[in-house]
């Protein structure tokens, strides 16, 4: 498998839970009770990915662009 198509699967995958985390603390917030204070923390560890992948995928034309035109 490419690395760029690898890269690109895991953000949409990451994405996915990063959503899935950020529902599941709008549903235990809309239950009435104060959910636990761990569970504000759980989105940022997929967030920090998002990020990294995010940057990695923002670059990609442009340094793609640049190498095809030096060779």
């Amino acid at each position: 498998m490419n690395w760029n198509r690898l890269v690109r699967q895991l953000h949409r995958w990451i994405a996915v839970a990063f959503t899935l985390v950020v529902l599941l603390i709008f549903v235990a917030m809309g239950l009435g009770q104060q959910p636990p204070e761990w569970l504000y923390f759980l989105p940022l560890p997929p967030l920090f990915l998002l990020i990294f992948t995010g940057i990695y995928l923002f670059f990609l034309p442009y340094v793609a662009k640049t190498g095809r035109r030096a060779g």
